[in-house]
């Protein structure tokens, strides 16, 4: 089986659909989503225009953490269907000409991975496939062993992303193992050469199937540094470790080279180095087509999922003014503003109550005419929103949980009724509730009890709704993915702020030969004026409004008669400039 046929780096000009299978489309009635339920959307998806889907794990797993802990990397999860309801999947999408890409989840396995449970034994050639390490005395370190034999603490004093020590105790080996999230996904020992050459076995188990790339799970956490273990979590020991770019190169040379792939690599943490950046996916650097970083997600989010600031603009602007200039001539962008760990965007960066509809159609914009492959997750093309949760007991999520009983438990919070405001804003839960395909009982996403809540606000934000009114954010998606298509600007051109230091109005142009864009943004509930002339050289050619937020589309007139521009609240403009 072969994968699409595609133009060298065809992926800069696709626009890439997330599917969460699990919350997307539930076909059998057991309130899980499933394979057939994406198949049963195919024509739903060619609508719309993408071009790739990302579908998140559908592997064997206990789910601990929704699928992200694989049991088996060769088998398809029950829940879900069966390997013929995938390569059916994968068939579907090819006849209409979109490419698929796969998680990579190999930073961490479930516990329940024949290779983890082998590893138990110590006499196994499994047991250094995983940080198996003996504990320390009590007595000599200066933190608190949580677990473990009395006297006993961990190796050191590394967190999990997920609350609590990153070291869980065996009983059976009477040893530790090291996992940098759930205690029940184990992490990997990517120092060890077998286990590289498996994952690149299995990497290429699935390019023979058909697939047109992967989506890579905190791939920059693969390299670890034990050496001279703080008596903190500092990110350096495991954020792009010191051998990270010499296995991503030989992961390219021994699967990815040469077959044209997309291939996106998740990098958690703060802010990234260019230089660094430039490494993973510059023409010179370890092969990957693009990566995910945090840097803009991070702007409005403390170091606790109950923590939040208020957003400023001016920032969120330099940081993307940063990496759009930074790949812009060696490199590749991908643009995200929510995805499944991340809360709606609507939500978190526009107003989704009185202007839910215009800060919908303005955040893609921005997405879809910036430099770079824009990602759309599920259901932000109807512009969903967060979920209005209110005990923690409404919760299901780990990352959500486990933080805030533990922050309970020691005392750093008196209760969740003190965070919930900010917890609720915060949670990746908020991405998980059901697609919203309808009106009907549980937004027509199955016809049992959803395995999360639906959100109330279903029976007037949905698929079916949104399809019928011309002036929605579906309709309105549309058009921004046909705008990239017809205007080579759009994908190609050089990136120009134009308002660095405004605090309500984003404008730039997109520049290409002799094509330009013109691009005005208003992240604001009220009206805002911006003179033009005073940034861009409108000359005596004519502008020509391509795409408007509130309706307006190819209206004409004299460039000049753009020298002033009064936005709307949460209005998006985009004008072609001819001179």
């Amino acid at each position: 089986m072969a994968g699409l046929e595609h133009d060298s780096d065809w992926w800069k000009e696709a626009v890439v659909y997330q599917v969460y299978p699990r919350s997307f489309n539930d076909t059998d009635g057991d309130g899980v989503g499933d394979l057939q339920g994406v198949i049963e959307k195919l024509d739903y998806l060619d609508e719309l225009g993408v071009d790739v889907v990302w579908l998140n794990p559908v592997y064997e797993s206990p789910n601990a953490d929704n699928g992200y802990d694989i049991a088996d990397y060769r088998s398809i999860m029950d829940e879900f269907g069966t390997m013929a309801d995938w390569e059916a999947l994968l068939d579907g999408l090819h006849e209409r000409g979109i490419a698929l890409i796969m998680d990579l989840v190999v930073n961490h396995t479930s516990d329940e991975h024949e290779w983890f449970l082998q590893s138990r034994d110590p006499e196994s050639e499994y047991h250094d496939w995983y940080w198996w390490r003996e504990g320390v005395d009590a007595d000599e370190v200066d933190w608190d062993a949580e677990e473990g034999p009395e006297g006993e603490a961990p190796p050191n004093d590394w967190g999990s992303f997920f609350g609590g020590p990153a070291w869980a105790y065996d009983e059976e080996t009477e040893e530790w193992y090291l996992h940098l999230f759930d205690r029940k996904q184990p992490d990997l020992n990517w120092e060890n050469t077998d286990v590289r050459e498996e994952v690149f076995d299995m990497m290429q188990w699935w390019l023979e199937k058909g697939i047109d790339g992967f989506r890579m799970d905190v791939i920059n956490l693969i390299s670890k540094v034990e050496e001279d273990a703080p008596d903190d979590a500092i990110p350096e020991h495991y954020f792009n470790g010191p051998r990270i770019h010499e296995y991503i190169q030989e992961m390219n040379e021994a699967v990815l080279e040469g077959e044209d792939l997309l291939t996106v690599g998740e990098m958690i943490g703060d802010e990234m180095a260019m230089e660094t950046a430039r490494q993973y996916v510059g023409e010179n650097g370890d092969g990957l087509s693009m990566i995910f970083h945090f840097e803009h997600m991070l702007l409005d989010r403390g170091h606790n999922i109950w923590e939040r600031e208020e957003l400023d603009l001016t920032e969120f602007k330099a940081v993307f003014d940063r990496w759009q200039h930074g790949l812009a001539d060696d490199g590749w962008n991908s643009l995200y503003l929510n995805n499944h760990d991340q809360p709606r965007m609507v939500s978190r960066f526009g107003n989704d109550d009185e202007y839910r509809r215009e800060s919908a159609k303005l955040l893609g914009t921005l997405l879809h005419t910036l430099q770079g492959t824009p990602y759309i997750y599920q259901g932000e093309e109807l512009g969903m929103t967060n979920y209005p949760f209110e005990s923690l007991d409404d919760y299901q999520d780990v990352d959500t949980v486990n933080p805030v009983q533990n922050a309970i438990d020691d005392g750093r919070i008196d209760s969740f009724a003190a965070v919930a405001d900010d917890v609720r804003q915060n949670s990746r839960d908020n991405a998980r509730t059901p697609m919203q395909w309808s009106a009907d009982e549980h937004a027509g996403f199955t016809d049992g009890e959803p395995w999360m809540q639906v959100n109330p606000n279903h029976e007037h934000i949905n698929a079916e709704a949104e399809r019928e009114d011309p002036d929605s954010v579906f309709h309105y998606y549309r058009a921004l993915i046909d705008l990239r298509k017809e205007h080579d600007v759009v994908v190609y051109g050089e990136y120009d702020q134009l308002t660095p230091d405004h605090e309500e109005l984003w404008a730039y142009t997109r520049t290409h030969g002799d094509q330009q864009l013109f691009v005005a943004l208003n992240f604001s509930d009220s009206s805002t004026t911006m003179d033009v002339s005073e940034s861009v050289d409108l000359g005596d050619g004519e502008a020509t409004l391509l795409l408007g937020n509130y309706g307006q589309r190819e209206e004409s007139a004299a460039a000049d008669a753009l020298a002033s521009v009064d936005l709307r609240p949460w209005e998006a403009r985009v004008y072609r400039l001819e001179n």
